[in-house]
């Protein structure tokens, strides 16, 4: 079944800041996640296989790249780490780009939280609000995501339109180029 979230994410300076106020909420802390992101050439949409010591999941999901908080609909498939499913992917549709993180995992209710340390980029704070089971609805999720927002003090400035693929394949480039 599809997921359907309404996420945020937002370039920060002030990460510890940040989980400092998520904390004074008593969120449920999941743990920290060194995740390594495989992302595969595909057409449409992105995939990328999640493997690290908390998550390991098969994702592909359809967002538009814009900044803010935008809608995300997410086919999720959790998995036990295994090499053949990688390799499988890898033989099938190649690496377009590996995402290292490592990310401090918090929930309140429906909402998701991530603390995102990303080597080649800074960090992060990026906020789900997530709809496993169509009860919420899109409206209901729009505005917790805007209620954390606030909450983190999210200026339009912050907001990142791209995955952190798109960034670092961006960055490469930039290299590549000398700009």
């Amino acid at each position: 079944m599809p997921i359907l979230n309404f996420e945020f994410k937002a370039k920060t300076t002030e990460l510890d800041n940040l989980e400092k106020k998520l904390l004074e909420l008593n969120p449920k802390f999941i743990g920290e996640d060194n995740q390594t992101d495989t992302y595969f050439n595909i057409t449409t949409g992105r995939l990328k296989l999640r493997e690290g010591n908390i998550e390991n999941s098969l994702i592909y999901y359809e967002r538009q790249n814009t900044a803010g908080a935008k809608q995300s609909d997410v086919l999720l498939y959790r998995h036990n780490p295994d090499k053949t499913l990688k390799d499988i992917l890898i033989k099938l549709h190649g690496i377009k780009v590996i995402v290292e993180k490592i990310r401090k995992i918090y929930f309140i209710d429906n909402v998701k939280f991530h603390f995102d340390t990303i080597p080649e980029l800074g960090t992060f704070i990026e906020v789900e609000a997530i709809d496993k089971n169509g009860n919420i609805g899109i409206e209901k999720l729009k505005e917790q995501a805007n209620k954390y927002a606030a909450l983190f003090n999210i200026k339009p400035s912050d907001y990142i339109a791209l995955s952190y693929s798109d960034l670092i394949l961006k960055s490469t480039e930039n290299k590549k180029t000398g700009v």
